[in-house]
């Protein structure tokens, strides 16, 4: 993986987007890693990956059972109220 300065993207920008669309592109500042540039067809893959995973996690408590807002809010309540 490529990783460079902050100053080097701001001095280099073009060539680091292209670098961008072929693998991610890390960005240091302070010698530490702070960004990640990467491609929006791979952003797009990441976002895809979000959604399954978070349309699993419903799907799994739908098929478990789960607790409507309202009981949520009332059993937090309780357990707020049980600290006191």
């Amino acid at each position: 993986m490529k990783s460079v300065s902050a100053t080097e993207l701001k001095n280099q920008t073009g060539r680091q987007i292209e670098a961008a669309l072929t693998g991610p592109v890390v960005i240091n500042k302070a010698h530490r890693p702070v960004v990640v540039l990467i491609s929006y067809e791979e952003f797009q893959r990441y976002q895809s990956l979000e959604d399954r995973y978070w349309g699993d996690l419903a799907k799994e408590a739908s098929e478990e059972g789960f607790l409507s807002a309202k009981a949520s809010g009332a059993l937090l309540d309780e357990m707020l109220n049980a600290r006191d």
